[in-house]
């Protein structure tokens, strides 16, 4: 029954991770698709002298910052989320120590009534009127 209820438990789990990463590639994309869609303004001279590579490494800082940004933000996302699995494990953890030692507190009881039920067909086998029938069992 503890197999059952851990494979439960673990295709949950693996449920969660499917729904985590579709999450994430969904939210991937439409991060993208914002990245995409963010306009860069570029002020222009008048003059025939235009500095390309200064205009050039002005639009690779902004695309780096759009860019790190948004790796900050889905950093922080899944470092939640992280910790939220590791805290779901821990109790699962707990949970499954704590069905283990109910499982075998239940064994021990088992034991003892099986040793008690012995003792008393023992007793009614070879108590006063003592049968010549066999016991059932």
């Amino acid at each position: 029954m503890s197999k059952v209820d851990l494979q439960a438990k673990a295709d949950a789990l693996i449920d969660e991770i499917n729904f985590l990463r579709a999450l994430y590639e969904a939210e991937l994309a439409q991060v993208q698709t914002h990245v995409s869609d963010t306009s860069v303004v570029l002020s222009m001279d008048n003059n025939r002298t235009l500095d390309l590579d200064s205009i050039i490494a002005e639009v690779k800082a902004q695309y780096e910052e759009i860019a790190h940004r948004s790796r900050e933000e889905a950093e922080s996302w899944y470092k939640c989320k992280y910790e939220e699995l590791q805290n779901s494990a821990c109790r699962y953890g707990d949970d499954l120590c704590n069905t283990k030692q109910e499982i075998s507190e239940i064994k021990r009881m088992i034991q003892r009534l099986r040793s008690e039920i012995d003792h008393v067909k023992k007793q009614v086998w070879w108590g006063p009127w003592r049968r010549k029938t066999s016991f059932p069992s």
